[in-house]
């Protein structure tokens, strides 16, 4: 089973993938956490040491190639792998941040999601960008800017591929966001095995007639 977390930053998404999976291996089941970065948060550090701002679009440049280069790294690991499989960030990532700051989508990144196998659930990690930007600026690793995180979350809304994602609530604490994505987690794998195995679903039909 595939499961991608997307979100703004300071959503959680780490924190929530690692949980995820620290969990599902202590209930003894096979667990792997991938994560796709893109390099923002060293390129964001290395421009406030310089004391410049990365121009969007080679900052995109950048960006995108680390972002592919890992993805396509995960998705050959993921294949190989029998278990559990959790994404921290996927190639949506880099679309959102394309349309925060005025660029185009592009044609290779909606390419490579349509042709790369698609995930058993894409789970957005919705939180409110006053408290996104609380958690960055305690955490003190990077810095982004109240604007930019509500670009962001506008720009996750606007995308076409948005409505096909499960959208999870992560204003509450994090023990709580991990609870709904194992609850999520369960029912995605209970719906495979449903579609997966028809006397599975016949099964359960008969049972509640």
């Amino acid at each position: 089973m595939l499961i991608v977390l997307t979100g703004i930053d300071g959503s959680g998404k780490s924190t929530a993938a690692r949980a995820l999976v620290a969990a599902a291996r202590d209930e003894g089941r096979n667990a792997l956490l991938l994560s796709n970065h893109a390099g923002r948060q060293n390129m964001s550090v290395l421009g406030e040491r310089l004391g410049i701002r990365w121009p969007h679009r080679l900052a995109d440049a950048v960006e995108t190639t680390f972002r592919v280069a890992n993805v396509l790294v995960s998705h050959a690991r993921a294949r190989r792998f029998d278990g559990l499989v959790v994404m921290d960030r996927h190639l949506h990532c880099q679309l959102a941040l394309r349309t925060a700051k005025g660029l185009p989508r592009g044609r290779l990144i909606p390419w490579l999601i349509s042709s790369l196998p698609t995930p058993d659930a894409v789970v957005h990690l919705d939180v409110e960008p006053a408290l996104a930007h609380q958690r960055i600026v305690a955490r003190g690793t990077d810095t982004e800017t109240m604007a930019h995180l509500v670009a962001l979350r506008d720009a996750y809304r606007s995308m076409p591929e948005y409505p096909g994602f499960i959208q999870l609530d992560a204003d509450c604490p994090p023990a709580d966001v991990v609870d709904r994505l194992a609850r999520i987690v369960h029912a995605e794998g209970f719906a495979a095995s449903h579609k997966e195995n028809p006397s599975i679903r016949q099964k359960q039909s008969i049972g509640q007639m």
